[in-house]
């Protein structure tokens, strides 16, 4: 009697595509929950320091906007406040990339890849963000200037762009972690690698960037609008990147896929919560 083998049967196309969407689900509320938990780390320890240091101003859906006249401004004054909100926001992204690679790398879930949404706003808060912030000179655009340029603007525009391609590169060298964070053979699989792309990072990218400019409206600010613009700095690369990785395999256990509905939850929960909160203002 011959010893039977079980053979793997592939998916069939159907099945294929109703993964890919669940997969879409899950990575777009990622994205949209790291996007707001960055957003607030940043804009309520401005708003803070602002108000530890008598710095009268309103947090409304637009951002923080100060009220105090320019001769009043001091050189420490413009840092304190202006440099709290980018170095609280790269100690989470540090955190949260600290986390993943120690704790979550080889786990199952949507943990490690929310921790890496988290890393990569946070990235493009700070790192691609001071080349929004110089466009509109506003948010921390002014510290490098009044740190380095006594009062000159050149600081600002040499660090941005720097920075930006920083990001760059950084958005190369994040592929082979990312394709880490995805749990089911079925889209790992690398002749499946450009819908990958497209159901984890370009949809993410446009389709939560465009639920956030809806839900800042009718407030929304240039800046802001220029920050989901330069997450495309660490978006594009990072797709590249994952086009042209080789890894498709791993050694544990894939999780089933499955609608996060916790986290679309949450998600959902955030962008009320932000809208309601800010919505008329709240005095700094």
């Amino acid at each position: 009697m011959q010893p039977t083998s079980t053979v793997a049967t592939e998916p069939s196309p159907a099945a294929v595509r109703a993964k890919f969407r669940v997969v879409f689900i899950n990575a777009t509320a990622c994205y949209l929950v790291a996007y707001q938990l960055v957003a607030f780390v940043y804009q309520a320890s401005t708003a803070l320091v602002a108000r530890r240091l008598g710095v009268p101003g309103v947090w409304n859906l637009g951002g923080i906007h100060f009220e105090l006249g320019d001769n009043s401004w001091t050189r420490n004054l413009v840092l304190e406040v202006y440099s709290s909100g980018p170095a609280l926001t790269l100690a989470l992204g540090l955190l949260a990339l600290g986390w993943f690679g120690k704790r979550q790398r080889h786990r199952r879930g949507l943990a490690k890849l929310l921790l890496l949404w988290v890393a990569f706003h946070a990235c493009n808060t700070v790192f691609g963000g001071l080349l929004a912030d110089t466009v509109t000179q506003s948010g921390w655009w002014y510290v490098p200037n009044w740190l380095l340029g006594a009062g000159s603007t050149w600081p600002s525009l040499v660090l941005g762009l720097l920075l930006a391609a920083g990001q760059v590169v950084l958005g190369f060298l994040a592929a082979t972690p990312f394709i880490l964070a995805q749990d089911s053979h079925t889209i790992l699989q690398f002749e499946r690698r450009p819908q990958l792309v497209r159901a984890t990072i370009v949809g993410p990218w446009l389709v939560g960037s465009s639920l956030l400019i809806i839900s800042r409206l009718p407030s929304l600010s240039l800046n802001e609008g220029l920050h989901y613009a330069t997450m495309a700095l660490l978006v594009v690369p990072l797709a590249l990147g994952c086009l042209q990785e080789s890894f498709s395999q791993k050694k544990w256990t894939p999780s089933p896929t499955r609608v996060a509905w916790g986290l679309l939850a949450l998600a959902g929960l955030a962008l009320l919560a932000w809208r309601v909160g800010l919505a008329g203002g709240v005095r700094v």
